[in-house]
């Protein structure tokens, strides 16, 4: 038996793969990979879920059962939030509106230090943790039960998530505000050991929460030498993004370097108008050094000048010891009240107009909503601080805040670094979530590229894709996500660079981005101009698995 000479056998292979049927060919695309190199025209085919042809030569001849012409828009990786709290929302609201509409194909939740599990089996821990965090059933103790959970619903979009350092604490020491005994800190290795193994990214905390914030930076190395055997990093919402923003940097480097563990800096910022432009020099000057000795550190960021949290936070951490029932009982305290009034006045002077409700539970309350604390304060007669205690006791702790406190030259001397990448600290939500929530839940992505890129130049086209897709693929370590590229997973978004437009506003957020024709979740369109298709082709991400 002869061997075909290799000219043949190249003829008969090409011939065999222009008969093939493809599930879906997007022709005449402006191509950007996600690795940040230049854009090109081609095509791209995608069969059972995942990218098998990238081709920048000749148009397609093969057959599709969907064949689309992008009409020289812009084909990219769908979009990879590092950074939500989508593990609160996405029970509730599976479809992820708030997500795939501005072309969110995969997120990371369990930021910040607050994930929906680990659970403990104590009643009493159950209750802090809904009231806490989340206000969900909690018919899972694990992470994994947590993931199998959303997995049996079905979701839109991809999803993962981290395991919080504060939900590790509550389920082992409740919201005590004091030092972790060995047998305590032994405990929570266990529980993120067991998080990690069942698919956990990374441990985050929330060092500005209860009751995370109770642990020191011993507590945080140990924890973190836990992550190595897993390959997974920690991330960080830091002790302080105001003021005392350069120290909390300095702690959690410490934690880094001491734990071997790479760092990822969430959201980072500075808050407080007092060192605008000042102490962001400081910091992205010490990561740069960190980086140039070795260290893994990188950063993500969302494009806005607020932030956005609950509005109990503007009380002292002392005050919730015992959780959500120990703060309300300490603010019906009249001599307990004077005090928490008092020292939130003293670190609010000047801010308290800067701070706007953006949910309240209740019907009573909704006129609160878009309104400054300092406003309710006026309309109710009362002090600033009773204005806003008064509320978080009305409302048992449901209530939501926005909180403008950054400028933008802080925000683009950020976001122009070559490791900070982009994410939302939003949730998933429908277009008639209740409330007026944070515009970075809707509109975050489209946002880097309207506003930062095409509008101020800060970077080209290419960066900011690389910063949305590429860069946090590579951060969580996922194989095939984040590149067009064959072998890698069909999600992709599909949009006009000329007009796409974050429409969400701080008055109006719960609305579709402008610009964006097509998203696809594993090959599947799940999103038509604007519009849901109600598909529900998301997977869920475990580290590893």
């Amino acid at each position: 038996m002869h061997a075909l000479p290799g000219s043949t056998f190249s003829q008969l292979f090409q011939k065999e793969e222009d008969e093939t049927m493809y599930d879906l060919i997007i022709k005449n695309v402006r191509i950007i990979d996600g690795t940040s190199a230049p854009w090109y025209r081609g095509w791209v085919a995608v069969q059972d879920g995942t990218i098998v042809r990238v081709d920048a030569a000749a148009p397609p001849t093969q057959a599709a059962r969907e064949l689309v012409d992008g009409n020289d828009c812009c084909l990219a990786p769908g979009f990879i939030d590092i950074h939500s709290h989508s593990d609160t929302t996405l029970p509730e609201y599976p479809l992820a509106e708030s997500r795939i509409l501005q072309g969110i194909t995969t997120e990371i939740g369990g930021d910040c230090g607050l994930s929906v599990a680990p659970v403990s089996p104590d009643p009493a821990k159950k209750k802090q943790l809904r009231d806490y965090v989340g206000d969900l059933d909690y018919t899972w103790e694990s992470v994994g039960g947590y993931l199998d959970f959303l997995a049996s619903r079905g979701t839109s979009v991809n999803f993962g998530t981290a395991v919080g350092h504060g939900t590790i604490r509550l389920a082992v020491m409740g919201f005590e505000a004091r030092k972790a005994v060995p047998a305590e800190l032994d405990a929570m290795g266990r529980l993120l050991r067991e998080s990690l193994r069942d698919g956990a990214f990374c441990l985050s905390s929330g060092l500005i929460y209860p009751p995370g914030c109770y642990a020191d930076t011993e507590e945080l190395t140990a924890l973190c030498r836990e992550l190595l055997p897993y390959g997974a990093f920690y991330e960080t919402h830091m002790r302080d993004e105001g003021e005392g923003v350069v120290e909390a940097l300095q702690e959690a480097l410490t934690v880094s370097r001491q734990s071997g563990a790479p760092l990822q800096v969430a959201h980072h910022k500075v808050i407080r108008k007092s060192v605008w432009q000042v102490h962001c020099k400081t910091t992205i000057a010490l990561i740069d050094q960190a980086r140039r000795q070795g260290m893994d550190v990188k950063v993500d960021q969302y494009p806005y000048s607020a932030s956005a949290t609950t509005l109990d936070s503007n009380a002292p951490l002392w005050a919730f010891e015992g959780g959500v029932d120990g703060l309300l009982a300490r603010l019906q305290d009249p001599e307990t009240r004077a005090r928490i009034n008092a020292e939130a006045n003293a670190s609010h002077v000047g801010r308290w107009g800067d701070i706007f409700v953006s949910h309240a539970a209740t019907e009573k309350n909704q006129w609160t909503v878009g309104k400054s604390i300092l406003e309710i304060a006026r309309c109710r007669g009362v002090d600033p601080a009773d204005a806003c205690f008064d509320l978080v006791l009305e409302e048992r702790c449901r209530v939501g805040e926005i909180n403008y406190g950054m400028c933008e030259e802080d925000i683009a001397y950020i976001m122009r670094q070559p490791y900070t990448m982009i994410g939302s600290d939003g949730n998933a939500a429908s277009l008639d979530y209740p409330g007026q929530p944070h515009p970075r839940w809707y509109g975050t992505f489209p946002r880097v590229i309207a506003r930062y890129c095409r509008e101020k130049g800060l970077f080209p086209l290419e960066t900011a894709i690389f910063k949305m897709t590429g860069l946090p693929a590579s951060r969580l370590g996922l194989p095939d996500r984040g590149l067009i590229k064959p072998g890698f997973r069909a999600d992709l978004v599909l949009f006009d660079y000329d007009t796409i437009e974050d429409t969400p506003t701080y008055q109006s957020p719960k609305q579709p981005c402008r610009g964006i024709r097509r998203v696809y979740v594993n090959g599947v369109l799940t999103a038509l101009d604007g519009v849901h298709t109600g598909a529900k082709s998301g997977q869920i991400l475990r580290k590893g698995q």
